[in-house]
């Protein structure tokens, strides 16, 4: 073999252990650099990758893995690949091979499952006069050539600072964090979408570093969850607040905005009352970031408000807005979303509850998605979607990865098992990897109805979820129970759309 031969062979060996996997998909995206292969995997691979001439060739070596499927569907237009062909090696590896039509420079390398995708390998093909980039070290270096929308989701207080206390010495810090990781996980769900927390924990976040932390992910939207509260245990309901550098849209909102300018809430914050929310409210709106997006605010709150009255009865039907002097400039839509009054009987009630909170969280994500899908920001991956006729099919299906159960997705996905099956016409249990799956819409935001059931002999719960068309993890939660075992004559709550 010539020197120049051996020059061209690159061998990579990337060792994640030797477990046999399966890959599920492979997927391809062009930038102006390079072109990328990704394979979608149900574990992490050990591969090798290298490249031949006469003719250009890139070669990759799965090892202990099966190919799901086939790939001579993929696009591979704009691409230097030609054709791609797979083989079983030594009966248990998978060879794919690449054929160009001219000589490129591979780079690979394995990301991580994450919230949003499974363990996948990054296969880059730089074109010959393109500057090789380094390999990226973050889930947030993989654009696949078309950004994810970006959510910043801030729960207020946190740490020394619980916020309100209500019912039951409920605290605003804790069940505002519990909404927002719904939220966060309902967000990462949806294709094209990506979620940011300014908070994970039980810890303080300063305002102005919250709306950094938007700014340095880039954010789209910026929401912070809050739970109001009042002297007056009478007061109920959600409000949606956006920020206005012209006037109040109401007596509350100007008296919250007095408040606000006439103290330097900016440098501050600790002289603030908790006993005082309204204070504590003004001090959030403050650093909301609002200048030149007030309108796109004004627009996303309208879509929140349509979906959260299907939950909670809202204190105010339009989108509240007060002036702030010493509001920072920024770019970022903002609102702040009060989640109900803490201090209230029934909305402490609800802020209390998994399910209330899990069916708040999915009106919240319905309103901001149903927003972006008709406006979606340019070179998104929504965008790539909507241009290219595919929006609606957007978060309709799920590929069945090794290890799932139909009830399984049923319940990550917040449907009935028996809606599951009659959208795909499934009459049994049984599902295959790799097929895909049409999701119908989620229980999540639907408004509920209470009924009871009374257990009869032979019923199971399963069934009971069934016949109900509910999941089976919705009639667990609003029951508090701790397994599926129940007894004749036991009364259940069922929440039916």
């Amino acid at each position: 073999m010539s020197l120049r031969s051996l020059s061209t062979l690159i061998l990579c060996l990337v060792c994640f252990g030797s477990h046999a996997a399966v890959v599920e998909d492979v997927r391809t995206y062009r930038s102006p650099e390079y072109t990328r292969l990704v394979f979608d995997l149900s574990s992490v691979i050990d591969h090798r990758i290298f490249t031949l001439e006469d003719p250009h060739r890139v070669v990759i070596d799965l090892v202990s893995s099966e190919l799901l499927g086939s790939l001579n569907d993929m696009d591979l237009d704009g691409t230097p690949i030609k054709q791609i062909r797979s083989a079983v090696r030594n009966d248990h590896d998978v060879r794919v091979v690449l054929d160009l039509d001219h000589r490129v420079q591979p780079r690979s390398f394995i990301l991580a499952r994450n919230e949003q995708y499974g363990d996948r390998l990054v296969v880059d093909l730089y074109d010959p006069d393109a500057p090789t980039a380094s390999i990226p070290l973050s889930v947030e270096a993989l654009d696949e050539s078309k950004r994810d929308i970006v959510v910043a989701i801030s729960a207020g207080h946190g740490g020394d600072d619980p916020g309100a206390i209500g019912v039951n010495r409920l605290q605003e810090k804790k069940v505002v964090l519990e909404i927002a990781r719904e939220v966060e996980a309902m967000i990462n769900s949806t294709p094209g979408f990506r979620a940011v927390m300014i908070r994970d924990g039980d810890y303080y976040v300063g305002l102005r570093q919250r709306v950094e932390i938007g700014h340095k992910n880039s954010a789209d939207l910026y929401i912070a969850i809050h739970a109001d509260a009042h002297t007056n245990d009478s007061a109920q309901g959600a409000t949606v607040y956006a920020l206005s550098q012209r006037g109040a849209t109401s007596e509350q909102a100007r008296v919250l905005a007095e408040k606000e300018n006439a103290s330097d809430l900016i440098g501050g914050v600790g002289s603030i009352s908790l006993n005082d929310k309204d204070e504590v409210l003004a001090s959030v709106l403050l650093d909301l970031s609002m200048t030149g997006s007030i309108a796109t605010s004004l627009e996303i709150g309208e879509q929140l408000i349509s979906r959260m009255d299907d939950v909670i009865r809202m204190r105010r039907v339009k989108v509240e807005q007060a002036a702030f002097v010493e509001l920072k400039s920024a770019d970022i839509p903002s609102l702040l979303i009060e989640s109900g009054y803490i201090t209230n009987k029934n909305d402490a009630k609800n802020l209390a509850s998994e399910v209330w909170r899990r069916r708040f969280a999915g009106a919240v994500v319905d309103g901001i998605t149903s927003w972006f899908y008709d406006r979606p920001p340019r070179g998104t991956w929504v965008s790539w979607q909507k241009e290219n006729g595919e929006l609606p099919n957007l978060a309709s299906t799920y590929t069945v990865k090794r290890g799932d159960t139909l009830s399984e997705i049923a319940d990550r996905h917040r449907v009935s098992l028996a809606d599951l099956k009659a959208a795909n016409g499934i009459s049994s249990n049984t599902i295959r990897v790799g097929q895909q799956l049409q999701i119908p819409g989620a229980a999540s935001t639907r408004a509920l109805v209470i009924r009871e059931h009374k257990i009869s002999r032979g019923e199971t719960l399963s069934g009971i979820a069934a016949n109900y068309s509910v999941p089976v993890s919705l009639i667990r939660e609003t029951n508090n129970l701790k397994s599926d075992n129940i007894r004749i004559g036991q009364i259940l709550k069922i929440p039916t759309s």
